[in-house]
């Protein structure tokens, strides 16, 4: 019966059901974990995810206490349906997008008459974001009284010269198309959009008064999860569901196209905030544009809402999915949580998965090792093994540049640290160490001996396994890496003194945001005397932005030897060749590797910093190759 009932599910979604070996031609593993985090932690009581590529179905998942039949308010998510019924009302030449507010409604005798439907579908029509402070919120239960209440505000600017993300311009497009066709708002969207779209639990109204829930445009829809990926497999096969045409395909591209023109954009605003990117042309009508070509064709589109509900369509894989979830805001804003700014990471764990199946000759699983724990690895080529570790706050991704090119001459070896990317999280306070954890992974991969290579935190690593293993390796590569003095070790364990403390830290990153804090280390490392690296902005936040930031939220084991491993290297004569890889720009610096290891040679990337191999992949790869291949003569 079950099966049937999801069968029946997914022909109505409007997407074709995929074979069990295209389902599972897709791990997504870490998208389904992020998001039972998410409802783990308590943000949400519940959330249901749906992903469709080409048509189809690549993964669904209810989560907690949301099910097939779960319909929720899903707040700004509502903005992309409203303009689509809106945009059908333009199909149908009873409005122009360069209609001016005047036209339909004479009591705007102000500049605010003078913005048009399209400046107020892409909130650069002047007006207040919301009802001023001291005014009652906009919860009236028509839009003909909510644009009464509206029409005396004054306005902000002029219309089209800033943009300012919010829902009250909105209503007033809503109250045009009333005006336009003769129909209230919520009879417009049924026939234009939900109707077509059979989308039966999707609607503006009934108006909930005692919730703030009116029939607003900006905020007010109610949907499902199957509902609203019926709205999107039209929107991605644009303006068409199961051959029938809901939408022209110029209204499909009017509204992803740039409409925020030359109107001033604020700094951090939501697309810089997830993309770092500090374009202007952010937003078309009703709907994020996230990630644009160079021609300016939005590529990736979405309408994000401020409880976590997150549709997109990304169309540089051709997928479509939608996060329904409603979040618990208390719960959240303990913990430093932006359900916001945290649901735009999906896309990027899609990407991954899909990109995994485009690249051939790569083997990839999990290690187990101490304490339940599971690494995960990649590999390819052959040769002499050479193993790649990753800094803080990345992922096995950050070698992507040497991975493959390596490749060519050793077999080359990269995984995901215990706490970073898909490897387990750990636990608080427990006995596991990093070179242990790389000696597992070699065990398990016979892997004798090994050339290690990490960066920065890698760079710790690599010295704790020369401190205590030094005969398992071929050489080590410390780029960026030297001792890490920030902990002393497994040989000065957590009292109650130091764990208070640790508390407060934690307590005091929560308050400032996750998400915040991560632009503020990712700033520090993508910024040189006050220069933005822009080569290395979006490889570098995309795996910020993916990590779980596990150990700032945490008290970390001493997975690290600290400053211990100084007297360990003392006490060797140490035989292993090794290498300090130092960007120009931090040539000057002090290395205590270099004092510990007098055989220790040093080698410079040009034009690089603290992330070399990303700052500059050719030179770095150089280097190290150059390294390697020395030791064999």
């Amino acid at each position: 019966m079950k099966t049937w009932l999801c069968l029946l599910l997914t022909l109505l979604a409007g997407i074709t059901v995929a074979s069990n070996a295209q389902v599972k031609q897709y791990d997504l593993s870490l998208l389904d974990r992020k998001i039972q985090g998410w409802v783990d932690s308590g943000y949400y009581p519940g959330a249901s995810v749906l992903i469709a590529r080409n048509n189809k179905l690549i993964f669904r998942k209810y989560y907690g206490n949301y099910k097939p039949e779960t319909v929720t308010y899903i707040a700004s998510a509502g903005k992309w349906l409203a303009a689509a019924a809106i945009a059908a009302v333009v199909d149908e030449g009873k409005l122009s997008w360069d209609d001016q507010v005047k036209k339909w409604l004479p009591e705007f005798t102000d500049i605010k008459g003078e913005a048009t439907l399209r400046q107020l579908l892409s909130h650069t029509a002047g007006y207040p974001d919301y009802q001023p402070e001291g005014n009652r919120r906009d919860d009236y239960q028509t839009l003909e009284e909510s644009v009464s209440h509206i029409a005396g505000l004054p306005a902000d600017t002029l219309p089209g010269t800033r943009f300012n993300y919010g829902g009250l311009a909105m209503q007033v497009a809503g109250r045009m198309a009333e005006l336009a066709t003769g129909k209230n708002w919520e009879t417009i969207f049924q026939q234009k959009i939900a109707g077509p779209l059979q989308m039966r639990s999707t609607s503006f109204t009934p108006v909930d008064p005692g919730s703030g829930h009116s029939p607003m445009l900006g905020g007010g829809a109610r949907s499902s999860l199957s509902d609203y990926a019926d709205f999107l497999n039209m929107i991605f096969n644009e303006g068409t569901f199961k051959g029938s045409r809901v939408l022209s395909l110029k209204a499909v591209k009017e509204m992803q196209a740039d409409q925020v023109g030359s109107a001033k954009v604020k700094p951090a605003e939501f697309v810089e905030a997830v993309r770092v990117s500090s374009r202007q042309d952010i937003y078309g009508l009703g709907e994020w544009r996230e990630e644009v070509k160079a021609d300016g064709e939005a590529v990736l589109v979405s309408s994000p809402g401020w409880a976590g509900a997150y549709p997109w369509i990304d169309k540089t894989k051709g997928v479509y999915g939608f996060l329904l979830t409603h979040a618990d805001p208390a719960r959240a804003g303990k913990d430093g949580f932006s359900p916001f700014l945290s649901s735009p990471v999906l896309p990027l764990l899609v990407r991954d998965a899909i990109k995994e199946t485009e690249i051939k000759g790569v083997k990839r699983g999990y290690v187990a090792v101490d304490e339940a724990g599971q690494l995960f690895y990649e590999e390819t080529g052959k040769g002499e093994p050479v193993i790649f570790i990753h800094g803080h706050s990345f992922d096995h991704y950050e070698w992507d540049p040497q991975f493959f090119e390596m490749a060519k001459n050793f077999r080359v070896l990269r995984y995901d640290v215990r706490g970073y990317g898909r490897s387990s999280m750990p636990l608080e306070f427990s006995s596991t160490m990093h070179a242990r954890d790389v000696i597992q992974l070699m065990d398990a991969l016979k892997i004798k001996k090994a050339h290690i290579v990490g960066l920065s935190m890698g760079g710790f690593i690599a010295t704790d396994l020369l401190a205590l293993y030094p005969d398992r390796l071929l050489s080590i590569t410390a780029a960026s890496g030297d001792v890490w003095g920030g902990s002393a070790g497994p040989s000065v364990p957590w009292n109650a003194e130091s764990i208070s403390r640790r508390r407060e830290e934690i307590a005091a990153y929560k308050k400032s945001g996750i998400h915040e804090n991560k632009l503020i280390w990712f700033n520090g490392l993508t910024t040189r005397d006050g220069v933005v690296l822009e080569n290395v902005r979006k490889p570098i936040w995309e795996m910020i932005y993916k990590w779980d930031a596990w150990q700032p939220l945490h008290a970390e084991p001493r997975f690290l030897l600290g400053t211990s491993v100084v007297d360990l290297l003392k006490k060797q004569d140490v035989k292993v060749p090794v290498l300090v890889l130092t960007g120009d720009a931090d040539a000057g610096k002090k290395n205590r590797l270099m004092q510990l290891v007098p055989t220790a040679k040093q080698g410079i990337v040009k034009h690089a910093g603290h992330v070399s191999n990303l700052e500059n992949p050719e030179g770095f790869t150089q280097e190290l190759t150059r390294f390697i291949f020395s030791l064999r003569r």
